[in-house]
């Protein structure tokens, strides 16, 4: 298994009681500049700081992601999503309290302190609050948000086990926090609520005729 020329950098991690030492390291990590790969409840992130732009920049040459593509952002909770916002429409609080923590990431007009390189100059950002235990516990000890780009390479499948990376991948990143294999199958479903009515951008694992009862 190549992850064992990664060891010093795999940090093992509960995936529903995530111990505090291992997230302690990791905030701190994000916090310097770090980039580290996590679980959440679709497929394995690829994390950092979204108010650093070089970690922007980072992440964007190390999954060779089209700058014309915004990165999305896991919130801590909805009043960290809130933060992520510049405005935060009614239609937005209604999805989240009937949805959050879960796999809907809602798209809003971004809030003016992120390097508008995270958002591909767009105005626009993605944002959700994880329901997978360690996504959301490193997004509060980071402050609140974090980057979670899929952890792979653009255009190519995204991983549910750190063993379907290859190493070259691993070795440009600062560390994993490996929780076993995540569900995987459909990502988060997106949608955009800066417009009315608000437009699915994404089908996924909340079926849009669900959204749809709770925006009547």
């Amino acid at each position: 298994m190549h992850l064992r020329s990664f060891a010093a950098r795999l940090h093992e991690v509960d995936p529903l009681q995530p111990e505090a030492d291992v997230i302690a390291w990791a905030s701190l990590c994000l916090s310097k500049g770090g980039v580290l790969i996590y679980p959440t409840e679709t497929f394995y992130g690829l994390g950092g700081d979204p108010y650093q732009p070089e970690v922007v920049e980072r992440i964007y040459r190390l999954t060779a992601r089209d700058g014309r593509k915004p990165l999305p952002l896991i919130a801590a909770n909805e009043v960290a999503a809130r933060r992520a916002a510049h405005i935060w429409p009614e239609v937005a609080e209604r999805l989240a309290r009937a949805f959050w923590p879960g796999p809907l990431t809602l798209v809003v007009v971004a809030a003016p302190q992120f390097p508008p390189s995270l958002h591909a100059q767009t105005g626009k950002i993605a944002v959700r609050v994880s329901s997978h235990a360690v996504a959301r516990n490193l997004a509060a000890g980071a402050g609140g948000l974090i980057i979670s780009t899929s952890a792979n390479l653009a255009g190519q499948t995204p991983c549910v086990h750190p063993d379907q990376l290859p190493l070259e991948f691993l070795q440009q990143v600062d560390g994993v926090l490996h929780a076993g294999a995540t569900p995987g199958g459909q990502p988060s479903t997106l949608v955009d609520v800066t417009v009315d009515p608000p437009q699915l951008l994404r089908a996924g694992v909340i079926e849009w005729e669900r959204l749809q009862r709770v925006l009547l």
